[in-house]
């Protein structure tokens, strides 16, 4: 690879070193500190001239604090003459505020998009985004990774029988459905309605056979996994003789740990786009590190090869 920088901002160092392991190369090195007056100072610490940079984030909460990091990084690196700024954020924030659904509400990950391209991102590489049309809302690259090929050979090694693969509502069903032609095996839906905005989603009953069967749920996301416990005690109502969960953004905000703690999940796997804090681990959250797809990502927009190959496995 010729003429590559790849940066961290701080919650990101983890997954950053990971990456360029993978690479055979050396973290960027930058200065990021805030000043008494709340303000955020970023410095870069080495030439990026003419380079093609890459910015890692991810968004560990306090997200708007990640995000404001990030623009000021971008900022600092465009003004430092690089030649083409690629910002790596493998969960894209605000991703489920995507449309108007409501009167009077922002579509805010629209916005995301604007500010990035303002600040000067030309690329934006991110993973499962809640809405694949998101990528729609940028006028620069976005390239969508996904994370369904790691979670399909995790469990493929688990060498599971009488598997179905479960849908949590009907918007979820396309996707349960290409995890079950992987796996060859049934699927099931569960009749699912989510009440408001309080992230409270209720489960009634299930559409097909999870009797004695080793269920598993795909999803984007949990985040206070409300919906995903819903669907837990439906699948236990139905007579499931195990349940297993994947997704590829662990969110797990609020109650969520003590939820997945206290349900009859047996194993939730997820991935690194969100770094997992030490007090939220616990023996039933599995994961696995999506960093060498990114690195591999990064290594061939670097050497203008094509990225569709990666869906291809």
């Amino acid at each position: 690879m010729k003429n590559i920088k790849i940066f961290a901002c701080k919650t990101a160092e983890k997954f950053t070193k990971e990456i360029c392991d993978c690479l055979g190369i050396e973290p960027g090195k930058m200065n990021s500190i805030k000043f008494k007056n709340d303000n955020n100072f970023v410095q870069i610490l080495e030439t990026v001239r003419e380079q093609d940079v890459y910015i890692v984030q991810t968004v560990q909460p306090p997200i708007n604090e990640r995000m404001m990091e990030l623009f000021i990084t971008i900022d600092a690196i465009k003004r430092a003459s690089a030649k083409n700024i690629n910002v790596v954020l493998p969960y894209f924030p605000y991703s489920r505020s995507d449309k108007k659904d409501q009167p009077r509400i922002p579509i805010t990950a629209k916005l995301m998009a604007q500010l990035l391209e303002a600040a000067g991102a030309t690329r934006v590489i991110t993973c499962d985004l809640h809405n694949p049309a998101i990528q729609a809302y940028f006028n620069v690259n976005c390239d969508r990774l996904t994370a369904e090929y790691l979670l399909e050979e995790y469990f493929k090694e688990k060498k599971l029988q009488d598997m179905v693969i479960v849908a949590t509502d009907a918007g979820s069903s396309k996707k349960a459905y290409k995890y079950s032609q992987y796996f060859k095996c049934p699927i099931a839906l569960v009749d699912k309605r989510r009440e408001g905005n309080d992230d409270r989603a209720i489960a009634s009953t299930i559409i097909g056979e999870v009797t004695n069967k080793n269920a598993i749920i795909f999803d984007d996301e949990i985040d206070t996994a409300g919906s995903m416990i819903e669907t837990v005690k439906v699948l236990k109502q139905f007579g499931a003789k195990a349940i297993y969960a994947g997704c590829t953004h662990p969110v797990l905000s609020g109650p969520a740990i003590e939820r997945i703690q206290n349900s009859d999940i047996k194993e939730l796997v997820v991935t690194n786009t969100i770094p997992i804090l030490e007090e939220k681990r616990i023996d039933k959250i599995t994961e696995i590190s999506i960093a060498p797809l990114f690195a591999e990502a990064i290594k061939r927009i670097n050497e203008q090869r094509p990225l569709g190959e990666l869906f291809e496995i």
